[in-house]
């Protein structure tokens, strides 16, 4: 247990996706300006890359490695047409505002890579674990980005309001520059703090 509670913590800081690997940032800062986008994308991500490690790791040893990497996009695709349906079908007014980035889940870095360089080489089991843990290192660090940016945004969090009407909005913080800004912060904090446990071992 302790070997898949290591391949989950990896995916959460020591090789979180969006903050160590830097890979797939686009659809990061385009859908971190409301909480509610964030958590429908960590759900379209998640169940995309967790299926996805599964069915190439069942296939593994029967993919030609030549054409592995369109073997790959076709397996994503399948996964991310399915999360696609879900999300129209159950979150409608969400995957409205935020469906172009969800279309372009079938390539994003982060799915592609972690086909290529764990679950085309690992287990069904560790593969899931790896889906699992790089999930939640994804979402975490999208729901935390959304959080502040809809707080001092729009002073609400959710879509329920935190401030009072009387707030005044600092509409920056909606704004690209504003998901760089606060991405930026997390990395620094969470270099700093993976140095200082280095440090301390």
């Amino acid at each position: 247990m302790k070997k898949y509670w290591k391949i989950v913590w990896n995916g959460i800081t020591p090789a979180n996706p969006i903050l160590i690997l830097a890979i797939g940032l686009c659809s990061v800062v385009a859908v971190t300006n409301s909480v509610q986008n964030a958590l429908l994308m960590t759900f379209v991500f998640s169940f995309v890359l967790i299926f996805s490690e599964i069915i190439i790791s069942l296939l593994r040893k029967v993919i030609p490695g030549d054409i592995r990497v369109p073997i790959f996009v076709v397996v994503i695709a399948t996964f991310t047409t399915i999360a696609t349906l879900l999300s129209r079908a159950y979150f409608n007014s969400i995957y409205e505002a935020i469906k172009l980035y969800i279309f372009l889940v079938v390539v994003n870095c982060i799915i592609i890579g972690r086909a290529e360089a764990f679950s085309y080489q690992n287990s069904v089991v560790d593969s899931i674990f790896d889906g699992i843990g790089m999930s939640i290192g994804y979402g975490w660090v999208i729901i935390v980005m959304a959080a502040v940016r809809e707080v001092f945004g729009n002073g609400t969090i959710a879509g329920f309001r935190v401030f009072p009407t009387s707030y005044s909005p600092a509409l920056v913080m909606i704004l690209p520059p504003a998901g760089f800004l606060i991405l930026g912060v997390l990395v620094g904090w969470l270099e700093f703090t993976l140095k200082k446990r280095k440090v301390k071992k």
